[in-house]
């Protein structure tokens, strides 16, 4: 496969971690420093550090994934190295997903003393997509594995 066919993937992946990373530098130091409400700034801490700590997962995934591209780029696309990337693809999911579900409590709690129904649905948002992307990274897994079992048993055939 020519390596020009996952250039516009690997722009994709980059732009998706661009802003994560200039938000976690600028913009989460900045929150707590600045709370809309004072009375309830101690209660940013934990989200803050939830979404610190989420970093470290969604990285590693934009990780797997440049490393699938490279594999899908030097014809290794059907191997057991791309079934491991997306295993942890699926793994970095999971892990972001479990994260923000334990940060969930307190941002109810921002959203109830702010009387912010909505903060709670946009603190969900982050949930079902890391399952969305989880669920995704599995199906891809599970067809990927099938198709090297069939790749192998043809060849052994021949």
């Amino acid at each position: 496969m020519k390596r020009g066919s996952t250039i516009f993937l690997r722009m994709a992946v980059f732009l998706i971690g661009t802003p994560v990373l200039a938000l976690g530098i600028f913009g989460l130091t900045w929150l707590p420093k600045n709370p809309a409400n004072p009375e309830y700034a101690h209660m940013l801490y934990p989200i803050v550090i939830g979404m610190y700590v989420s970093v470290i997962p969604f990285f590693a995934a934009l990780y797997q994934a440049f490393k699938l591209l490279s594999y899908i780029d030097s014809n290794q696309a059907f191997s057991e190295l791309s079934v491991k990337a997306l295993k942890n693809i699926k793994f970095c999911a999971m892990t972001i997903s479990s994260l923000y579900v334990l940060i969930i409590p307190f941002v109810f709690l921002v959203a109830d003393l702010d009387d912010a129904p909505g903060l709670v649905i946009v603190g969900m948002v982050p949930v079902f997509a890391s399952m969305v992307i989880a669920v995704f990274a599995a199906v891809l897994q599970r067809l990927l594995q099938e198709a090297i079992d069939i790749k192998s048993e043809n060849d052994l055939t021949v």
